[in-house]
């Protein structure tokens, strides 16, 4: 399992549209990936959209980005570029 924490810097957290690339970008996927804000004490498979945004993760929050599964070291890299990118 690889995972990293990331504080979220967009002014609207985790919103629809980039969580919904997101959850587009994890559909091929075949690793598990978890989102977790552990101070709200929430978690959600981030292939799920409906699950990340019930989170409500707002600008400040720190998540937790767990990946396991076959494909874990090639969709590590990928996703954590992509939270830099887009939250």
């Amino acid at each position: 399992m690889k995972t990293f924490d990331y504080t979220v810097k967009d002014e609207l957290g985790i919103h629809a549209r980039p969580a919904g690339i997101l959850v587009k970008k994890l559909s091929g996927v075949k690793s598990n990936v978890t989102i977790e804000v552990k101070e709200k004490g929430k978690s959600a498979d981030a292939k799920r959209l409906m699950a990340v945004m019930k989170m409500a993760v707002k600008q400040g929050d720190v998540v937790t980005v767990s990946i396991e599964g076959e494909d874990e070291d090639s969709v590590f890299e990928d996703i954590r570029e992509f939270f830099e990118t887009n939250f």
